[in-house]
């Protein structure tokens, strides 16, 4: 990071924040988020928009600025994880729901299904079923995965809404 960068935080300026604040905002992000991953990178996304923005915070108000940054990273996030999970379930549920008393024809119509699904999740490209294969199949969570793969949790959360898209597309052209 350059010191002279018009419109940018100077290094000295964002390492003296970052010393002083850091922690007490990891313990925030941890009480709202409930995840030391999810935490860690809602830290880091406060700290770039300092950098972007932090030039333009009045001297003895960034603690004020940096906790409610650190509060819209925690929500962006939660938000994005509710409508992952909303439509992992979706797909995973849609259409599935088998009555007691099944019959030879409801367990035909669960095989060719379940062939669909099958043949829709080995059209996606592999990076995604990769991810969804970890998500559904090994229940982990999306902070496990990225951990898991090295790859920012924005990324892991990006290629499993493009798989969910792509899967939905998928099996509603089937039908």
């Amino acid at each position: 990071m350059s010191e002279g960068l018009p419109n940018r935080l100077s290094s000295s300026v964002l390492e003296a924040w970052y010393s002083q604040h850091a922690e007490a905002l990891r313990a925030f992000l941890m009480g709202v988020l409930k995840d030391r991953h999810l935490a860690d990178e809602a830290l880091q996304a406060t700290f770039t928009k300092a950098v972007e923005a932090g030039h333009s915070i009045e001297s003895g108000g960034e603690k004020g600025w940096l906790f409610r940054v650190a509060y819209h990273e925690a929500m962006n996030l939660r938000r994005r994880q509710g409508i992952d999970g909303r439509a992992l379930q979706k797909v995973a549920l849609s259409g599935w729901q088998v009555a007691e008393g099944t019959t030879p024809d409801s367990n035909l119509m669960m095989q060719e299904k379940s062939e669909e699904v099958q043949a829709a999740l080995l059209a996606l490209p592999e990076a995604q079923r990769q991810i969804v294969g970890m998500r559904i199949y090994d229940d982990k969570t999306f902070a496990e995965i990225a951990a898991e793969l090295t790859l920012p949790l924005g990324t892991v959360l990006s290629r499993m809404r493009l798989a969910l898209e792509k899967l939905q597309k998928l099996l509603e052209s089937v039908e």
